[in-house]
């Protein structure tokens, strides 16, 4: 299977398979013998888990099948006794119903059910919106109290179109824990608040260095709770990416300054956007609904069980994310908790992207319903993600959220795994070599990328290495991208496929390979650090390694100030130019012309016609992945020379009469002509 699979949920599978509480030999079945969900009374109010008002406290809880229900009420987060137990009546929908006549502020809760004769663990719920230290306790807060100065008028970047849109993809512990960070709040959400913030030679870092680099948007890998580390002991300095859900819809504790405060990880969050947002830049949540950390001690499970996963006809849990079990999409409720659950972090924390894990475990209703709702919050929201599963599914083919389904989808976009495994070589071999890196017959799975995976006259999909059909209706559909948190980042791929090659060759490597995904046409994706060639030592799943593997070493920032400098020119190339952000495949078919090319690891390609109002009336691209240098035969200028021999200005390196050029090994060649 070519697709790139959430590696890191190998080791989840183990820790899911450690909580699993099955008797020996028992089936999922057999605890949960409603096999047919459809009969099921769903629940579509604005009130479930918890709302407080005038008149006191208020608990919903959807439980359609629970005999009877409970909420227990603590006076803090852990290591307490219970002072009040609510006993909870059975109400419409399927739900159960429980009030107070005050307001509860400061208290935490949770809500326990009666199923089949007996009661089952205690849960925060799935609803939960602050927790306490390890979310194993809801809190009810004012959460007008967590609302930063100022955050009524806090607005992300204005997008008109996802491919005006430049991604960087980032870890919170990765972009600040480093001491060459120059962060005081290293690895938490305050990180990103910081300015004026250096490294030791004195260069820009944090936000700062956001800035600099000019991206518009920063992709946070998973910032809701999540359940692998352990927010009552820090300083043992854990790590992990968050691809393991717990509570979904409350920031995680362990980047706040103080776990055991709920309302003070809410707050972290949102002056962290707030300041991102001031700095022009948008944020982006990486969200994980296709799975749970744990199976049936998850808060879904401990609610409304067997009914928010798919299972095997034998009752076992199916297993589509690799990790232990699917979320079922295909529920009416789940349907809707996944729709609501992106609503309420748009709304409360004014987030203006996700990116979905293994999407193509959801189905293609419940990803339309994601996109139309956040777009009436705010038309400048995007929605991309993996469009691949790790696994098979119950969920037939035709309704999965496939990359090849991504047509059928409007307003949401999938990662390119083409221009990826073409560019650098194939992400499931260390050793394999791509077009940029010297590996001949890749040009034509190079070019589906060029034209963002749209029908173009000049592309044969059936030489495409993984996709053999336009499988894109626009370039809004594609993400490009060669390197991300997943696999081998591209300095690391670099070092061993091309183990002969010195760091510069190396480093010209990765700056045609980028060069390329951010003159595509689709929108541009990167991920951290690979502007200042940062590796992580050869360690491809580094899900929870040690920040001596994944921290990002802000002294190479002085070492390989050049590679900073080509991508800080290539970013501003792609803003200042609508001839890369095309969004038609009519336009691309239009404005791009391939040239009548021979020689392996060679491509060459105008963008005609002043494409989408470009001030350019041609751009000229030829990409020369091989060791060797190569003879083109241009048309005669005058051109500007935008990029030569390993340099890039987006103003301009020279002037050209065209002719016979010669493009430098490993590089680029991008002319124009005004």
């Amino acid at each position: 299977m070519y697709h790139l699979i959430k590696t890191m949920c190998t080791s989840t599978t183990l820790l899911s398979a450690a909580l699993f509480t099955l008797a020996p030999g028992a089936k999922a079945q057999e605890l949960y013998p409603d096999g047919d969900y459809s009969s099921y009374p769903t629940y579509d109010g604005a009130d479930l888990e918890l709302t407080v008002d005038n008149a006191g406290t208020h608990f919903r809880l959807w439980s359609p099948k629970a005999q009877e229900a409970r909420v227990l009420l603590y006076p803090t987060d852990r290591n307490s006794a219970a002072t009040d137990t609510l006993t909870m009546k059975a109400a419409e929908g399927g739900t159960w119903t429980a009030s107070v006549p005050d307001q509860l502020y400061g208290s935490f809760y949770t809500f326990q059910i009666k199923y089949d004769g007996r009661w089952l663990q205690e849960t925060p719920g799935v609803w939960a919106k602050a927790v306490g230290t390890n979310g194993e306790r809801a809190a009810i807060i004012d959460f007008s109290t967590t609302n930063p100065e100022g955050w009524a008028d806090d607005r992300g970047p204005e997008v008109a179109s996802i491919t005006d849109a430049v991604i960087y993809e980032m870890h919170h512990r990765d972009f600040s824990v480093h001491p060459s960070s120059g962060i005081v709040h290293k690895g938490k959400f305050l990180a990103l608040t910081e300015e004026g913030t250096t490294s030791p030679e004195g260069l820009k870092t944090g936000i700062d260095h956001l800035k600099e680099l000019g991206v518009t948007h920063v992709h946070i890998l998973p910032s809701y709770d999540y359940n692998s580390v352990d927010e009552a002991n820090l300083p043992a300095n854990q790590y992990n990416w968050g691809y393991d859900p717990y509570n979904y819809n409350a920031p995680e504790g362990s980047y706040s300054t103080d776990p055991a405060n709920p309302a003070t990880r809410i707050r972290e969050m949102k002056e962290m956007i707030q300041a991102l947002h001031e700095a022009g830049i948008g944020v982006v949540m990486d969200v994980v609904y296709n799975h749970t950390a744990n199976n049936d001690d998850s808060n879904f499970s401990l609610t409304a069980p067997g009914y928010y996963y798919r299972h095997r006809p034998d009752g076992s849990y199916s297993d589509a994310s690799g990790c232990g079990n699917e979320t079922a999409s295909d529920r009416r409720q789940m349907h809707d908790y996944i729709v609501n659950s992106v609503k309420y972090w748009a709304e409360e924390y004014h987030i203006d992207g996700f990116r979905f894990d293994l999407m193509a475990i959801h189905d293609i209703a419940t990803m339309d319903s994601v996109a139309a709702t956040l777009a009436r919050v705010n038309p400048s929201i995007f929605v991309y993600g993996e469009g691949w599963t790790a696994g098979d599914s119950p969920l037939p083919v035709d309704q999965r959220a496939l990359k090849e389904n991504v047509a059928k989808m409007e307003g949401i976009a999938v990662f390119s795994d083409d221009i990826r495994d073409a560019v650098k070589g194939h992400y499931s071999d260390a050793k394999d070599r791509g077009f940029a890196t010297g590996k001949p017959g890749l040009e034509e799975t190079v070019k589906i990328g060029i034209v963002g995976a749209t029908a173009h006259p000049q592309v044969d999909y059936t030489k495409g290495n993984n996709s053999k059909f336009a499988y894109a209706s626009a370039p809004t559909q594609i993400i490009n991208y060669v390197s991300c948190h997943d696999d081998l980042m591209l300095t690391d791929k670099l070092a061993i496929s091309m183990p002969d090659a010195t760091e510069a060759e190396r480093q010209r490597a990765a700056r045609l390979a980028q060069t390329i995904v951010f003159t595509s046409q689709g929108t541009p994706f990167m991920f951290a650090g690979e502007e200042v060639f940062r590796d992580k030592k050869g360690v491809h799943n580094s899900y929870k390694s040690p920040d001596s593997i994944n921290a990002i070493d802000w002294s190479l920032k002085a070492k390989n100030a050049d590679q900073f400098h080509y991508y800080q020119e290539l970013i501003k190339l792609r803003k200042a130019h609508p001839a890369f952000r095309m969004t038609s495949a009519e336009d691309i078919a239009k404005n791009i012309k391939f040239d009548k090319v021979e020689e392996p690891n060679l491509i060459s390609y105008s963008i005609l016609n002043n494409a989408n109002g470009d001030s350019w009336r041609e751009i000229k691209l030829i990409f020369n992945g091989s060791d060797e240098a190569r003879t083109v035969k241009v048309a005669k200028g005058p051109w500007l020379v935008i990029a030569d021999d390993g340099q890039l200005c987006a103003e301009g390196l020279s002037t050209s009469a065209g002719g016979t050029l010669t493009v430098a090994p490993r590089s680029s060649l991008i002319l124009a002509k005004e």
